[in-house]
Formats: structure tokens, sequence, C-alpha cells
């Protein structure tokens, strides 16, 4: 989320970019649903930009916008993290992943069920959802999230969820005080960190294949 539409618009692109740089550096296939990850960041700026050109409410721009935000994200994460693993690091990554299924589940059964609206409060935008047991979900989203990344066994990931959960803390403050958004640039620069792991594990896959002498 950026402090306005065309900031959300040309953050999207921007972030939107450097997702198709990072797809194209794979050469692992487990590591894609991570190098992908910017293009849905990115995607999630551009719809942002038509959520604050609707001025809010509850189109189908605000919908979209949270069924990334809220049960796509906590999936996606962990997923990715998994599938880049190691065989012998993925068991402590069922942590995570569990998390994401169950928080994955409750958030989509509420947007199915019920409303999603957005409004425009100065340079950030609010979304009004309603959800039960909410402290007990933003923790299960947190540990499917950040959670995923600090228990990965790779150093640029870990710093990835450090980084990732100091920024949501600065980014909630200042959205939640209504004085500007930037979620977008925390979104930025996770991207570049997604684009430069990638890039590092370019060379080839150190697992032998089956079949081979």
């Amino acid at each position: 989320m950026c402090w306005s539409a065309t900031a959300d618009l040309w953050a999207g692109l921007g972030i939107g970019a450097v997702g198709v740089a990072a797809l194209a550096s794979v050469r692992r296939p487990g590591d894609a649903p991570l190098a992908a990850l910017p293009l849905l960041l990115g995607a999630h700026q551009v719809v942002e930009a038509a959520v604050w050109h609707s001025g809010g409410g509850a189109g189908p721009a605000t919908l979209a916008w949270a069924v990334i935000a809220l049960p796509l994200l906590p999936l996606w994460l962990p997923i990715g993290v998994l599938t880049a693993a190691r065989p012998a690091d993925r068991p402590r990554l069922l942590v995570p992943l569990v998390a994401g299924l169950v928080t994955a589940g409750v958030l989509a059964y509420r947007l199915a069920t019920r409303p999603v609206t957005a409004e425009v409060r100065g340079r950030t935008l609010g979304y009004v959802v309603d959800l039960p047991y909410a402290p007990l979900l933003l923790v299960a989203y947190l540990l499917a999230t950040v959670g995923a990344l600090l228990l990965a066994r790779d150093r640029l990931l870990r710093l990835l969820g450090f980084l990732t959960g100091v920024g949501a803390v600065v980014c909630a403050l200042l959205w939640t005080t209504e004085f500007v958004s930037t979620w977008c640039a925390l979104a930025a620069l996770a991207s570049l960190l997604l684009l430069v792991w990638v890039r590092g594990r370019a060379g080839p896959d150190p697992r032998p294949i089956r079949g081979s002498p």
C-alpha cells in the first residue's frame, strides 16, 4: 500500500519488473514460488491503485486486494520457503505451513461470507472486514509469513524475515496513525532481496539427479 493511486501504480509496475527478473533467474524449480512473490506484490499495488481511483468502497478491486493480502500471502510464503529448502530442513518448516493453511482457510471463509470495504483516510487506505479472534489470527499470520522466513536455513531469507518483521511494525504504526502508508516501500525492499537471493542460487543444483551414474 502506498500513499496515493499514482504511487501505488508505479510501485506495482517497478516491483513487478523485479519479479520478472527474479523468475528469469530461477534455475531450481523449488525457488520459483519465492521468486514469483514480487510479481504478486506488484499486482497487489496495482490493484490498490484501482481501489484509490474508485474512492474505496466494497467493489471488485477491494475484494481482490483483500484476497491477496489475507488468505493468499500466509499460504504463499511458507510454501515458497518450504519448496526452496533442502529436504533435511523441511520438517521444522511444517509449523509455519500449518499456521498458514489454517489462517488462509479462516480468512478465505470470512471473505466469502462477509463484506470487505475500503475507506480513504488521508494518505492511507483503511480496510475493514469482520474477523473472529483477530489477535490470534494476527499471531498465526505472522508465524506463517515472517516465521517461515526466520526458520529458513538460508541467511538471506532469515535477513528478509527480520527486515520484514521490523518493517511491518514501522509501517503499521505509520498506517494506524493515518500519517502515510509505506507498505509499498517494504514490498520493494523484500522484492529486491528476493532478486539477490535467487540470483545467488543460480548455480547448478548440488542435489544428484536420479538415474545418473
